[in-house]
Parts: C-alpha cells; structure tokens; sequence
C-alpha cells in the first residue's frame, strides 16, 4: 500500500522555538515527539522567505525564478499572479495516480485560482493570516456556541511619518477553543474521520477499505506570523525574562545595504524599549505552543483512527521570522538565518527514528519526496530532490551548499544567496554584497566582503554561484559576468556586432571568456 501523507506547515516559524532544536522553554512536546520518532534536518531552507513564492516553490518543485510567483498579491508591484496553466504541480500529478488531496488551512497560493483548482478538498481559506471572517470559521463558532473574535491591546510601534506602525501582537478574547488554530485542527481531524469511514487512507486488508486510495492532508496554519494574536493564557504563558534577545539586536547596519536600516524603520524597532521586545518574543513563543498543542490532536487523531503506521508526516514552515533580529521584525530584503532556515520534520513508516541529518536540504525537496513517497515519477520536480534515502538512514552524495533567491516584498529587490557550511554569500546588485563567516560570526553582524583576508573565499563563493545560476538557466547570471571575476565562455559584450558578414558570433575580442 502506498503511504498516506499529512503534511504539517506554519508560517513565519523560527527554528529556535523548539525544543527539538534546543529551545529549553518554550513547550513543543507533540512536534518534539515527532523529530524523535522520524528524521530532523539540522540544515532545512526555504527557497526564498516570502509566502507565496515559497508555498509555489512547494507546490511545484521549482525555484521561484522558474515558476514565477515572485511576490505576495497584498504586496504585488507588477509580477506574475497564478502560476502558469501548464505549470507542473505534485497535486495534480498526486491526484492522477490514485490519491485523495486536502488542504486545511493557509493557501496563499496565487489570486484566481485556489486550492480547489489543483484538486484539494477543503474550505478556500484565502489571505496572509486567519481570516476570521470566513463564512466556515464563523460557522464553526456557531456551532460550537463559541464568542466572536476580539482583541484588545493592541502593540505596535511608530513609523517614519509619525502614524502607528504594523500591529505586532494583542490579546484574543476567545477562549482557546475558538481559535482559528484549533478550527483548524478540529476541520482536519473531522475529514481524517470522515475520509477513514469512507476506506479512504484505511489499509486494504481492514473492513470497509477502499482499494489503494491513499490521502495527501495538508494543514497550514497561518502563526506564528505576525500579528501575534493568542488568548491570555498564552500571550502570558512564558516570563519575558526567560527570553535571551538576540545578540543581532545590536545591529549597527554598518557596511549593510542601506535597505535593511529602511526596513528597520518600517517595523519602527527602535521606537519601542527593549523589554517590550522581550514581551513580544515570549507571546511568539506562546503562540508556538498553541500551535503545537493543536498539531498534537491531530497525530492522537490519526493513531486513533489506526493511520499511524501507513501514514508519513512531514513538519516544516514556509520561512522564517525576526522577532527583533537585526532590529528588524516579519521578513524582507535580507537574507539572514532567521528567516531562511526552517524546521524540517519527516517521519516515515518504517524509517529509522531518532535521526539527526546535517545536509543541506530545502522546503522545495519536499516536493519531490512527497512523489517519491507516492510512488510517482519525481522528475518533473526539477528543482527539488526527494528526502527519502536520508530518512532511510543513507549517505549518498549531497550537494555542500544551499541556493536562495528573493525578488522583492513593497518593491522589487532581486537578491541571490549561497549558503555553504560555513560562510554566506549575498549578492546584492543594487548595493552592497555580503560575506558572513557563520563559524566566527553566527549572529551575521559583520559583513567581511570586501575583507582582504577573505579575498579568496569570496572569490571561489562568486564563481561557485555564478556557475550554479547558470546551470539553472536563472539569468541573474548576466548582471554577475561582467562584474565578477567568473569564467565565461559566451559572448558578454554583443561584439558579434562588430564582427564581419558571415563570422561566427562570439568570436569578436571578448567571445573568448576572460
């Protein structure tokens, strides 16, 4: 029988919120039990630390600059919308094989067409965070005799022009029943019921199976994305002096592009005292718990339902967040760890337990080990490669870096990363590049590109990124060419031109490289 799978996700999720990544406070026990029955991928990274790019990257297995969703609708400056008609996407595949497809919870997947249009059962949730209007949710509290949402104190700072800044956290006068996370724990365990009472994901050798109709359930919960908006009981489960901030609250910006100082004030850091930081940390972490608590009635549901040992469960989140990182908070044109390396769970039926793995693996690789899992052909998932041989406990060759892109969030703004074991490139066309050393420097404070003792480094990490866009077909490798030292072996400079009639193009005085 082919696996059932469910496929666990939140937005904006910091790493170190876990216990299993070596958080010694915030309580994550459901989603620790988790890492410790399957594999958990020390080195787990998002394509780009934007929702929708993200999620499409998922979706397809493809980098954003191949699938061209490069930017949230709500911030939209002129990209691309909906993927392509003709674009690959797991689902479809999934669902032409056999499969049962739910999505329970955050979309943010393209303007016209929803979850519905790739096959996915499962209210069409739409939007960046709970939308607490929705026809379901308020359904949902009707039935259950359950007050409406409201908050009240409001926290948030002051922007250049003197208005209020982005709501960053407030008090949910709602029980923890009626939250929008436990809605969508409670939409997810009643179609595991439902779909288990129709033989759908129920192994073929138990009364009332259905003949191999495995299921893909999804549930994407919208936290911990900002705002954080949680009842009392977890907006103040954790003491603000537990909270150790992050020694990049100490970011001067010097020899950083001048963007992130702008984005900086844009999420009005310093216009609020550092205790409030603290605060607005420790209400994340509630907000994690929460949320773990509400992914913890799930897993009971599918060990109830007698799922457990036929179904892979996969955890992961679309990027990160700051929570005051770099004086910065939500994410934007800066390529640090807080907001590109991700949680990465994977439990497999009959997978070794407990493992530990240290390679470079992405959000996009899920794509192709969720049709590995399946049994299907994953190489239409170009940009991704399947998870299965390290959950299984192999060592095959593994590529010792991770690629991201980003290409804008309010404006565009196309960055390209290389992530190696111990350093980060960050090339910046329209200002400063950037060489962090994350051996000497985890906190990514001092930018050493231009440091001349690291002029070799830089040099192999230039060439190394140069290569591997062009290898993609990613075309930022055109701005690299002629500003780099790289080996090319293409005309850079249109000289064909100048060429006479009949010659070969590229053989002019710059058509052999350099």
């Amino acid at each position: 029988m082919r696996p059932n799978m469910l496929f666990l996700m939140t937005d904006q999720h910091r790493v170190d919120t876990l216990g299993a990544y070596g958080n010694p406070h915030v309580r994550t026990p459901h989603l620790d039990r988790l890492a410790a029955e399957g594999t958990r991928f020390t080195r787990c990274y998002t394509p780009t630390a934007i929702c929708t790019p993200a999620r499409a990257s998922l979706l397809t297995g493809a980098a954003p600059f191949r699938h061209k969703l490069l930017a949230n609708y709500e911030r939209n400056v002129g990209y691309q919308e909906d993927l392509a008609e003709d674009q690959f996407t797991f689902a479809q595949q999934l669902r032409r094989e056999g499969y049962r497809l739910g999505l329970l919870g955050k979309w943010h997947g393209g303007v016209r067409r929803t979850a519905a249009d790739y096959g996915f059962e499962g209210p069409d949730l739409a939007g960046w965070h709970n939308p607490v209007d929705h026809p379901d949710y308020l359904a949902y509290l009707s039935e259950s005799g359950l007050p409406p949402y409201r908050i009240t104190d409001p926290v948030r700072g002051t922007t250049p022009n003197g208005s209020p800044g982005n709501l960053l956290a407030a008090r949910l006068r709602q029980p923890v029943e009626a939250t929008f996370e436990h809605y969508l724990a409670t939409r997810t365990i009643e179609m595991l019921r439902r779909w288990a009472a129709e033989g759908t994901g129920v192994p073929p050798q138990q009364p009332g199976a259905a003949a191999d109709r495995p299921f893909f359930l999804a549930t994407h919960f919208f936290g911990p994305h900002l705002p954080y908006i949680v009842p009392d009981a977890y907006y103040d489960m954790y003491d603000p002096a537990l909270v150790e901030l992050p020694a990049s609250v100490s970011e001067t910006f010097a020899a950083k592009p001048p963007v992130q100082r702008n984005y900086s004030r844009l999420w009005a850091f310093d216009t609020m005292p550092l205790e409030e930081s603290r605060k607005l940390i420790a209400v994340y972490w509630g907000y994690v718990t929460l949320i773990d608590e509400q992914i913890g009635r799930i897993l009971d549901a599918v060990r109830e339902l007698g799922l457990e040992e036929h179904t892979a469960v996969f955890f992961t989140a679309d990027h990160g967040e700051f929570t005051g990182a770099h004086r910065l908070h939500d994410k934007g044109p800066a390529m640090y760890e807080d907001i590109y390396r991700i949680p990465g769970l994977l439990k497999v039926p009959g997978a070794p337990a407990g493992q530990v793995r240290d390679e470079f693996v992405s959000l996009t690789d899920c794509t192709a080990t969720i049709l590995d899992l399946a049994g299907s052909d994953p190489g239409p998932a170009v940009d991704s490669r399947s998870l299965l041989p390290l959950a299984a406990g192999e060592r095959p060759e593994w590529a010792p870096h991770h690629l991201a892109e980003f290409h804008g969030h309010h404006f565009p703004y196309p960055q390209r990363m290389l992530r190696t074991h111990r350093y980060k490139l960050v090339v910046n066309p329209e200002s400063h590049n950037e060489l962090y050393d994350l051996h000497t420097d985890p906190d990514e404070l001092h930018n050493r590109y231009g440091h001349p003792e690291l002029r070799d480094v830089r040099a192999e990490l230039v060439r190394t990124l140069y290569h591997l866009l062009r290898e993609r077909g990613d075309n930022f490798y055109h701005w690299m060419t002629p500003m780099y030292d790289v080996e090319t072996d293409y005309d850079t400079t249109l000289s064909a031109f100048e060429s006479a009639p009949g010659t070969a193009p590229g053989s002019g005085r710059a058509g052999a490289g350099r």
